[in-house]
Order: C-alpha cells, then structure tokens, then sequence
C-alpha cells in the first residue's frame, strides 16, 4: 500500500551525522532498522547507537536487521561509541542493541560496559537502554540496571495475539516480566515501553496492553505506525488515522503514564531526550 498523505519521510541525504559515525565504526538503529525518522534525526544531530554488532540471531517479521549467525562481540565498541557520542556533542545517549541468543548473558554485560565508557567521557551524560528481553536472566538485567541507566526500555512491540507471527521466538509475558524486573531492581531508573500499530491489532487488544505496560510500573509509552521495512518483511495491515493515535495518547495519560507519545511516525528512541527531561 501506498503511504497516506499524513505520513511524509524526510529524504536521509548526506550528514555530518553519518560521517562521523563512519569515522567511528559504530552502527545505528536508524540505519539498520530503515527508521523512518533518520533523514530528521541526522539532521539534528541526533542518533540511537547499536551495538553487539549489526547481526540478529531471531527473525522478527516486522524487522529490517539481518537474521544470521553473529561475529565475535568487540571488545573495542564501548569506546567507539563512547567517542562518537561525544564528538557528536550528545548529552543524552540511545543504546539498543540486536538480540545475541548466542551469548550466556545475551550482550548484558556489553551494554554494561558502554554506559560506562559513555560516563567516562562524559560523567553527566545521561543514557536510556533498549534491551532485549535476555530470554528472561535476572542477572543479566541486573548486569545492566548496576551500571545505572537513567532509563530501561524494553519494547512489547505487538498485541500478544499477533506474537506468533510479528515476534515469533519472543514471548509476551516474559517481555512484561523483564519490565516489572527493572522496577523492582531499581525503583528510581525509568522505564519506558512501545508498540506498533497497522498490524491487525484490535482497539481492545491495544487498551489491554496499555493497562498490562501500567501494571510493570511502566513511566514512558511509545506508540507509532508499522511501516514495512522490506518486501520481505510483513504488510502493512492498515495505516491508523493519526486521531486515533491522539486517542490512545489521551488514554494513555488518564491511565497514569508519565509521558506518551503517539503519531504515525513516533519511534521508541525518537525526542527520547524530550520525553526524560518533562517528566
């Protein structure tokens, strides 16, 4: 389907941006994912790093990363972000990474060890995390909640009726478990979640995950439209009408989330610097 008037990608262009994260070696979510904000975020500066390297070793339907067998983890790529963080002048860092179901502590303790190259170059940088859901270790997510991110995200991504074929090898349970974890561990670090909608998710199926995500304790909520990365990645269902995202923005809010923020073209680590600071 054809992309409806109310959803206009920003052309990515060449970006300072982009060379200096060449100059770097690091990758970006923004990249490998096909974000449809990258043209914007570049543009401003702006960039959520990946790291573990660019490899995934589960295939979810909706994603845009390559599924295959993973290099070695760089022992180097802390620093490199670290320095790439701070040549782009950020004061509030994104880390995602890609799922690593090969690792004992599914990449934990890298993401351990980039906050903290992170706060070497920059004791006042504040840092929000995009985890996986580490098959459900405890441990490994105590591993990163020590290095004290000042926000946890982990995202549902789908309503649990659709994880079958949007999230297969992930389980939604366990996904609420890893957030409710990171409130109990450390009750001052935020936590934030999202999902997508346009995959045939029902309005009740979407209120019920709202409620779900409140119940972990969940402060932040991120909501935006499915876009098909790739033509081999899943269809578009529907494209949603951009009040209904107000609506569920609206719920949201009465429901008790710190912040939500809901559009066609909201992503989990876009203006994730706004969401923290106003709340």
């Amino acid at each position: 389907m054809r992309h409806p008037e109310w959803i206009k990608i920003k052309s990515t262009g060449t970006h300072e941006t982009k060379k200096i994260l060449r100059s770097y070696g690091v990758s970006t979510v923004c990249e490998e994912a096909r974000c449809p904000n990258q043209g914007e975020c570049f543009s401003n500066t702006s960039a959520a790093f990946m790291i573990l390297g660019d490899r995934c070793t589960r295939n979810c339907a909706f994603c845009a990363v390559e599924s295959s067998t993973p290099l070695p983890v760089d022992s180097y790529e802390p620093e490199r972000v670290a320095y790439a963080a701070f040549s782009l002048g950020l004061k509030f860092v994104v880390i995602t990474s890609v799922t690593r179901d090969d690792l004992s502590d599914g990449g934990a303790g890298q993401f351990s060890k980039t906050i903290h190259a992170l706060r070497e170059r920059d004791p006042e940088m504040k840092v929000e995390i995009l985890t996986p859901d580490f098959k459900g270790d405890t441990e490994a997510l105590r591993t990163v909640l020590d290095a004290q991110p000042d926000v946890f995200n982990h995202n549902v991504e789908t309503v649990p009726g659709l994880y079958p074929v949007v999230r297969p090898g992930a389980d939604y349970m366990l996904s609420l478990n890893i957030l409710k974890s990171a409130r109990r561990l450390y009750p001052d670090i935020k936590t934030k979640s999202g999902f997508m909608l346009g995959l045939g998710e029902k309005k009740h199926e979407v209120l019920s995950v709202m409620r779900n995500l409140l119940d972990t304790g969940c402060d932040f909520l991120t909501i935006g439209q499915y876009l098909q990365p790739r033509r081999t990645n899943l269809p578009v269902y529907e494209y949603v009408m951009p009040e209904i995202f107000e609506e569920y923005r609206d719920k949201g809010l009465k429901m008790g989330f710190k912040a939500v923020a809901s559009s066609p073209l909201t992503r989990s680590s876009m203006n994730a610097e706004d969401m923290y600071y106003k709340n």
